[in-house]
């Protein structure tokens, strides 16, 4: 019959169901992300190109070193300024005062120590190096002109200065360093070595007095340590400075050095920090630009090069070439 449709011709479509506005979203897949989350962290890191270069950052600050970027900030500040100012400066000490007057300013300063390393060594119950520290005081202020000379070190007494303080004896009895610290006018330190090294300036104000008690004396006596202290670790700034890492090995250098420095005083084997940073070989030199850099000069290009065949006889022999006449 003609009114009976074909089944196959006909084409049976869903009814379409009308979302409204406020079912968008409802409509959309819901995923969970604390699931998306963890499949994230299941699924394997992809490898990186062959020649590039794969950062790893990471927030944890060096152990012992809770505010390492204020320390590497401030280090940077203070090493700009030790290369611009500083530097240049205690090299014109070097050059300008010979070095015997310098190793007698040297020696006087450290013997006003021995007062402060005979102390400490009493606290720390070695007595006998405390009797050896006072022998060298009372000979080096006597014989060596009031410590201008060190007599003592030479032969044949033989008593040589042992480094000693306040924060060695907080050390010596188990007292840790606490966090690093890089701070202006003083350098690398710790919270037990500040501690210690502020009693130390204490010992000389506070047991004799005047003038050692004054502005003008703080002043030139850190003035003329540090300048002293510069020209003997030059070459060490320059090793630091020219590193990959510059604060990260002035750090490790300064806590291996005391670490090592308390072990010695506890009878323990030290560490050989100079042999471990490889601190005594030279430091290297700044590359001047040779000759060959600069921008060479364009060379005069032969005849020959440009293909052209030179004249058998220089231009002024030859023959001149006489006008032809016009014609009539």
């Amino acid at each position: 019959m003609e009114n009976v449709l074909d089944a196959q011709s006909v084409e049976v479509t869903a009814p379409v169901e009308q979302v409204q506005p406020g079912d968008e979203a409802s409509a959309l897949p819901v995923s969970d992300p604390a699931q998306n989350q963890a499949e994230e962290q299941q699924q394997p890191d992809e490898p990186a190109e062959e020649g590039s270069i794969v950062v790893e950052a990471s927030g944890n600050h060096p152990p012992g070193d809770p505010i390492a970027q204020i320390n590497e900030q401030t280090y940077t500040v203070v090493a700009s300024i030790d290369q611009a100012f500083v530097e240049p400066v205690a090299l014109a000490y070097r050059d300008a005062l010979p070095s015997p007057v310098r190793r007698g300013l040297s020696n006087f300063f450290r013997n006003l120590r021995e007062p402060v390393v005979f102390l400490n060594f009493l606290l720390q119950g070695q007595v006998g190096h405390a009797v050896e520290t006072l022998a060298r005081f009372a000979v080096n202020s006597t014989v060596g002109i009031g410590g201008l000379l060190d007599v003592a070190s030479a032969d044949p007494i033989n008593l040589p200065f042992r480094e000693n303080g306040f924060a060695d004896t907080l050390g010596f009895y188990g007292v840790q360093p606490g966090a690093f610290l890089y701070l202006p006018l003083v350098g690398p330190t710790t919270v037990r070595d500040g501690i210690g090294d502020f009693l130390d300036t204490l010992v000389l104000p506070l047991a004799v007095g005047r003038p050692f008690n004054t502005p003008y004396y703080a002043v030139t006596a850190y003035t003329i340590r540090s300048l002293d202290e510069r020209v003997e670790l030059d070459d060490r700034y320059r090793i630091i400075r020219a590193s990959a890492s510059p604060y990260d090995l002035m750090r490790q250098i300064y806590l291996c050095e005391r670490q090592s420095e308390i072990d010695t005083l506890r009878g323990r084997e030290a560490e050989d920090c100079v042999d471990t940073f490889r601190l005594d070989e030279p430091p290297p030199q700044p590359v001047a630009p040779e000759a060959d850099e600069v921008a060479p000069q364009a060379e005069p290009v032969a005849v020959e090069d440009q293909g052209v065949e030179p004249a058998d006889q220089p231009l002024d022999v030859l023959p001149a070439i006489e006008p032809q006449a016009q014609p009539q």
